[in-house]
């Protein structure tokens, strides 16, 4: 079964989501913690996270008020000194393009690959002058996570972000977010097992645990072989999403489905699952690879019905585009005994040149409309599966067709050309079939010496000797008649 988690679209995906996830984040956090309170309110960040120049705007707060809250232990108070203030806002507008514009020629948005070289400087020279404080190393260090990674450069990035991590005054906020952006750079750049230990920890210190970190860490232990727990944390994210009345996000179903699939244990229990979860992406992310999918597990499940049913249903949609799906279908037809609905599917294959129109696929074709008593339609893919074929069978298979339709001479060829050839399955049965074609044709005596080659198998021994004899007695009979001047008819083979 064609089961897969499509990774180089994820990873894709993934690319997006965290420059989207970086850009507004970590860039915009950081720096609004740094130049306005009332958008901490709005991050949820702590506003007791004070900024030095602003605090001198403040008026002294009552007496009184002071003495209400004076036992309450509050955090140290971080700070961002004025002059670094104003360099992190001048990077700031470099990188939400304000200076961009110029440089780019008008088009595009954000900054060019030079301007983020530039600021790469300019920052890393901040922390040794205007930015030397631990809190604000932390801020630059953020902002060159971003732009290390703006410049394609992931690990680099995650050194940046690292170093964050390590600054003693760090907001512990942020640190536990750049955990979570942390691992999506190590996922990047497939290093599995440091994206684990940066989700263990970014789920160890939040709040709130979302749906998507729990499949994000779900995705990680995967890759890392451990899939209980990676399928664990992806049935609760679905099932808090299902139990809400909500329909879970396509890529949940793909890793729960894929997880199923490889799972160890109980196949039956395992592949019930993946059939469950498929009907699932069907239902709410309809696409013919679910249905393709859905079909081979019914076929790994060997319930032949329910995978005519999905083959049929893509056929029907003029989605089954391969030869070998197109021929699954009709053998599936063929075995419910509806041989003239698999002949169609061949046919129709063959001319749209999907279907190769080998010795193999026209004898199939050809059985398939003798199956359904449509005679004269099987002559002529038999006829073309002979003549391409290195044994005698199909040639045999058209004497006996020949046969059937009282065409005694084309008949007679067919078997000839049988015998020649060889390699038949049961020769026998291709003597009785030209012994029968030669009596029809009012050959008698070279009808007796047939039957009397196929009276040499045991198959065929009996009946073999019976026709022998009859065709002889009828010989003599008929030579009689002649001979006294009846006017009958005498061997019709040329």
């Amino acid at each position: 079964m064609d089961v897969e988690l499509e990774p180089k679209k994820q990873k894709s995906k993934q690319h997006k989501l965290l420059a989207r996830w970086l850009l507004v984040r970590i860039v915009l956090c950081s720096t609004l913690m740094v130049f306005s309170p009332a958008a901490l309110l709005f991050l949820n960040v702590d506003v007791n996270i004070g900024i030095a120049y602003a605090s001198e705007q403040k008026t002294k707060t009552d007496n009184t008020e002071q003495r209400k809250y004076e036992n309450i232990k509050t955090r140290k108070r971080q700070a961002v000194g004025k002059t670094c203030a104003k360099k992190l806002e001048s990077a700031q507008e470099i990188l939400s393009g304000e200076e961009a514009s110029g440089e780019n020629g008008g088009g595009e948005k954000g900054p060019s690959t030079q301007q983020l070289k530039n600021l790469v400087k300019q920052l890393r020279g901040y922390l040794l002058n205007s930015c030397s404080a631990s809190y604000e190393k932390s801020q630059v260090y953020n902002l060159l996570g971003f732009v290390q990674y703006s410049l394609n450069s992931p690990q680099k990035a995650a050194i940046n972000y690292k170093a964050m991590l390590a600054e003693p005054d760090v907001d512990p906020r942020q640190k536990i977010d750049t955990h979570y952006t942390l691992a999506q750079l190590y996922m990047m750049q497939e290093n599995y097992p440091f994206a684990a230990r940066q989700l263990e920890k970014w789920m160890a210190g939040s709040d709130v645990v979302t749906a998507d970190g729990k499949v994000l860490l779900a995705q990680v232990y995967y890759e890392l072989e451990r899939k209980d727990e990676a399928l664990v944390l992806v049935n609760q994210a679905i099932d808090a999403v299902e139990i809400k009345g909500g329909t879970p996000k396509e890529n949940w179903w793909l890793l729960q489905k894929i997880i199923y699939y490889e799972k160890g244990g109980d196949k039956n229990y395992n592949y019930k699952k993946v059939v469950a979860t498929l009907k699932k992406l069907i239902t709410h992310y309809p696409k013919h690879i679910y249905w393709h999918q859905l079909g081979g597990m019914y076929g790994q499940m060997e319930e032949s019905s329910h995978r005519l049913a999905s083959l049929d249903i893509l056929y029907l949609d003029k989605a089954l585009t391969k030869s070998r799906d197109l021929l699954s279908l009709a053998y599936l037809y063929l075995g419910a005994d509806v041989p003239y609905k698999a002949a169609q599917i061949i046919e129709q294959g063959i001319e749209e040149n999907i279907i190769e129109s080998s010795a193999k696929n026209l004898e199939v074709l050809g059985n398939a409309w003798q199956q359904a008593r449509e005679t004269e339609k099987a002559l002529e893919p038999l006829k073309q599966a002979a003549e391409k074929s290195d044994t005698g069978e199909t040639w045999a298979r058209l004497a006996m067709v020949y046969l059937d339709l009282d065409k005694n001479t084309q008949a007679v060829n067919a078997a000839h050309n049988a015998l020649k050839k060889g390699q038949l399955k049961y020769p026998s049965y291709t003597h009785m079939t030209l012994g029968n074609a030669l009596v029809n044709l009012y050959c008698y005596r070279k009808a007796a010496e047939v039957f009397g080659k196929a009276a040499k198998y045991k198959k065929s021994q009996k009946t073999a000797k019976q026709w022998k004899t009859y065709v002889l007695n009828e010989a003599e009979r008929r030579d009689s008649l002649i001979e006294g001047g009846a006017k009958i008819e005498s061997c019709q083979l040329l």
